[in-house]
């Protein structure tokens, strides 16, 4: 391979990888603006431990529990390459990864993403989790589900042996995030006053719909490198496709959220909107490089509508999720996991029976080490704040400081 072919390569995988961290701004003022704002100073502490914390539990192991290099055929299951991170032999050369990138870019791209499937659990528990709780649940669930789930398939496991596809990421990062999201809020419980006496859900409206809808627009443009990185390289016609796909899904996932809420509800809900958008986003995310352009409306088109009816099913179990985390992340990574079967250059039923089948071990592995780890804290230290913490809000009591300096001044 010519120097400038890696070097290009290289360069467009870094490019990537700093799409993919600015999406942490995208997460946070998404999350901010569909909450209240006597809770920002908290959700901005959550999603800057998450990063920090989670690139350095990457560096620490997860990287090499991730890629621990399964031999061929060995249907692993859970391998351990060591602590630390250190470049092998030829790492740095366009041996390593056919020339698509050298080891340290590779490491970076991996550990953007690692992040990425506990900020989508700080989203559906905000207003009501104890700091100290999310950090520890944080710290396992990046440390170890992440990266076992993920070398099942990204590092050469069983899922990748039987044939499972998943190109960037609907079920290995967003749904996993999103199972952690689900036993998360059923074992928290609803926020205080979302559910009336007659069990009905009352609308919290966020304090910052322009924070948010900056949040989703931040976040679709980290899209592009979360889905145009996982091509690996800067091939152009893959690049290429691979960008269009995405784009189109999260224009139709948007324009078939709003469309849907407004038939359904008789107003122009812009959080459903912009839910929406995410929607498509994640449900392309899984076939992004096998659809055609139309094939990625018709996904965008269908996690539209999912947003809305996923929302409703959500409140109707009784569960609070403020920033839709579980109908976005959870409901549409199924959805664009098993699109893989239905659409595109792999659609078949053996296809889809195999996706099925990881959607389905996700789902398991998930559920229960998340619900192993959160019932712990519950059980040890309390995962919920206090009634009075809860009402005065998080960032009085577990900061000592509020986002907007006149806040309380203007409350007195």
């Amino acid at each position: 391979m010519e120097a400038g072919l890696f070097t290009a390569n290289n360069v467009w995988m870094m490019v990537c990888t700093a799409l993919v961290f600015f999406m942490h701004l995208g997460f946070s003022f998404l999350e901010i603006g569909l909450t209240r704002q006597k809770n920002t100073v908290n959700i901005l502490f959550k999603n800057v431990f998450i990063i920090t914390v989670g690139l350095l539990l990457y560096y620490i192991g997860g990287f090499n529990l991730m890629y621990p290099g399964f031999e061929d055929g060995d249907m692993g299951f859970l391998k351990f390459s060591g602590f630390g991170i250190g470049a092998p032999e030829n790492g740095m050369t366009p041996e390593y990864a056919d020339g698509g990138y050298t080891w340290w870019t590779d490491f970076l791209f991996q550990g953007m993403f690692a992040a990425t499937a506990a900020t989508i659990v700080s989203g559906a528990v905000a207003e009501r989790i104890k700091l100290g709780g999310f950090m520890i649940f944080t710290i396992f669930y990046v440390g170890l589900v992440y990266p076992i789930v993920g070398a099942w398939k990204w590092g050469g496991g069983w899922l990748h042996g039987l044939g499972f596809y998943d190109f960037a990421g609907s079920t290995l990062v967003h749904s996993v995030g999103g199972w952690g999201a689900l036993i998360a809020i059923y074992l928290l419980g609803a926020r205080i006053g979302k559910f009336g006496e007659d069990g009905k859900p009352k609308a919290i409206p966020g304090h910052n719909l322009p924070l948010a809808a900056a949040g989703v627009l931040i976040l679709w443009l980290g899209w592009f490198g979360f889905n145009g990185g996982s091509v690996l390289s800067a091939d152009p016609a893959v690049t290429s496709l691979v960008l269009v796909t995405t784009c189109l899904a999260a224009a139709a996932g948007g324009v078939s959220a709003f469309i849907t809420s407004f038939v359904r509800y008789k107003n122009f809900d812009l959080t459903m909107f912009l839910n929406g958008i995410l929607g498509g986003l994640v449900g392309i995310t899984a076939g992004a490089d096998q659809m055609s352009p139309n094939e990625a409306v018709i996904i965008g088109l269908i996690a539209g509508v999912i947003i809305v009816f996923g929302v409703a099913l959500i409140d109707r179990l009784k569960l609070d999720d403020p920033v839709g985390a579980v109908a976005v992340h959870l409901i549409c990574g199924i959805w664009g996991t098993l699109a893989v079967g239905i659409f595109g250059a792999m659609a078949g039923l053996d296809q889809f029976l195999v996706q099925l089948a990881g959607v389905g071990a996700t789902a398991t592995f998930c559920s229960i080490t998340g619900f192993i780890i959160l019932f712990a804290i519950k059980k040890i230290a309390g995962l919920r704040v206090s009634e009075q913490e809860e009402l005065e809000g998080l960032d009085l009591h577990e900061h000592g400081m509020d986002a907007y300096a006149d806040f309380r001044m203007n409350q007195h």
